[in-house]
């Protein structure tokens, strides 16, 4: 009798599996349930409990790295429209920290609106402050609606599903989608407006040598919703290195996006073969801004900065040059890079941008250009100081992946991403509903900007391209502090768009 009794309760157990294995393969909303049913659950069960578990636990909301605890439940949260607050006060020990931001609040807030959602609205813009390309007279210059936009990540580095979740995303939220320099796909076609990213590849506008093909370039913006162009002349995850894309990775889909051969690693040069120095460079801008219309710009991590000195010196000179500079910083991490080259080459952020931008505000020509900000900056704090060094709007990357599944399992370059994220292995990849992951991205996208206006309204200003170095501290040891005026050493005005600039922004925002 014993035995049928536990028969019957192995069968009964059994089924239950059966029927939960079905429907975690079946559902949509969670890409690690679908791609390992059942045993997904005890990562969710984990998440769980972990608070509880906090004292057993050896990594605190702060330890793990590059993200932490804390920044990763911010994203789900927001990213889902769930409670995104945090109880209890802050679990950092703040009298113990060293280069840690504090944001100095108005004792005359402003507050927000009769108009304004009290939650994040995918559907409420928050433009930028200048008008990217219109100081060149670019023929199809225009107003980015976000300042709040995704990075370049390839097709190729990413899945099809990832790159379309994060497409729809920008949809929602009226961002802009920067491709990557794996070119254009059908999965960059979902609503988003595009900044084409032109990498020393030049695919989508290479001929048949791997060489720089105009027509081909014009064609592509032609033919695709591309609002600006991206050159990239370097990224924070491995700068002055180059790309490849492993073999395994180049299946006969991508190899026909980026005109080479399937199944082959495909290998992006260091430099490019189309200029060669600052006058170059500034002539190919030109070049392809005259044929295509489009502002034109550059992205770049910083290393040595005789470069950035010239250029702003020449640009100057002459009133001919990139719209936008995008500077990302040594932090940013979307490609996979050798240790020394992630850990060891070029600027931070902060370090960086703000070599940049001085070069720019001595010579006169701050205004001209729109300045984007990239290399972890997709939390509100960090994203918030940016503005405060002059950033007119910021990419983000790495979070905006954890919005669309990413648990940061660092296994981008294994071709074995369990989210489907970061890889083209089609069992992984079919995890990821671009449906649904893409309306959390919007959520994610929405959220940040929210945060930035209602930071922006406590600092006592309408919107982040008001707000200064001097509404910043850093903290460090002993109780000194700095004001990020005093840290970089920005006389005033620096920082923030000039008076008719601001007057514009206010015309258009409302």
């Amino acid at each position: 009798m014993s035995w049928s009794v536990g028969l019957v309760v192995l069968a009964v157990v059994v089924v239950l599996l059966v029927v939960l294995a079905v429907y975690d393969l079946f559902q949509r909303k969670h890409a690690i349930l679908r791609n390992f049913p059942i045993i997904g659950h005890f990562r969710y069960l984990l998440e769980a409990v972990g608070p509880e578990l906090r004292q057993y636990i050896v990594t605190d909301n702060n330890e793990e790295r590059p993200f932490s605890r804390d920044d990763r439940r911010w994203v789900y949260a927001t990213s889902k429209q769930a409670n995104s607050y945090f109880g209890f006060g802050t679990d950092n020990d703040l009298d113990q920290s060293r280069n840690y931001t504090i944001i100095k609040q108005s004792m005359f807030p402003l507050d927000s609106p009769d108009d304004v959602p009290a939650h994040p609205d995918p559907a409420r813009q928050l433009p930028c402050a200048k008008v990217l390309g219109a100081s060149h007279g670019r023929r199809f210059a225009f107003r980015p609606a976000s300042i709040v936009n995704v990075s370049g990540m390839s097709f190729g580095s990413l899945s099809g599903a990832a790159i379309e979740a994060l497409d729809r995303g920008c949809a929602i939220a009226g961002a802009l989608h920067t491709t990557g320099e794996g070119g254009i796909t059908p999965y960059h076609l979902h609503g988003a407006d595009l900044v084409w990213q032109i990498g020393t590849g030049y695919f989508g506008c290479r001929d048949e040598y791997g060489a720089f093909d105009l027509e081909k370039a014009i064609a592509q913006v032609q033919a695709a919703p591309i609002r600006a162009i991206e050159i990239k002349l370097s990224q924070g995850a491995k700068p002055g290195l180059g790309g490849l894309l492993p073999a395994n990775k180049v299946t006969p889909e991508i190899a026909a996006i980026r005109g080479v051969e399937a199944g082959v690693a495909c290998k992006s040069p260091a430099a490019h073969t189309a200029f060669t120095d600052v006058d170059s460079l500034i002539a190919f801008v030109e070049k392809l801004a005259e044929a295509t219309g489009v502002p034109v710009g550059i992205k770049s991590a910083v290393g040595q900065g005789e470069f950035w000195i010239e250029l702003a010196t020449k640009m100057a000179e002459g009133g001919k040059g990139p719209d936008f500079i995008t500077i990302d910083g040594g932090e940013g991490g979307t490609g996979a890079a050798p240790l020394a080259f992630s850990d060891h080459v070029s600027l931070p952020f902060r370090w960086g941008f703000t070599r940049v931008y001085r070069a720019f505000a001595e010579a006169g020509i701050a205004d001209d250009v729109v300045f984007i900000g990239s290399g972890k900056l997709g939390m509100p704090e960090a994203a918030f100081t940016a503005f405060a060094l002059g950033c007119d709007m910021v990419n983000v990357g790495r979070t905006a992946l954890f919005s669309i599944g990413c648990i940061q399992s660092q296994r981008c370059h294994t071709d074995r991403c369990p989210t489907g994220v970061a890889t083209q292995n089609p069992r992984l990849t079919r995890g990821l509903d671009p449906q649904d992951k893409g309306v959390r991205c919007g959520n994610y996208l929405a959220a940040v900007r929210f945060e930035l206006e209602r930071l922006s309204w406590a600092c006592g200003v309408t919107h982040p391209a008001k707000v200064d170095a001097d509404m910043i501290e850093v903290l460090e040891d002993r109780w000194m502090a700095e004001t990020l005026r005093q840290m970089v050493g920005y006389e005033p005005g620096w920082g923030t768009p000039s008076k008719p600039l601001l007057d514009a922004l206010d015309e258009c925002h409302g």
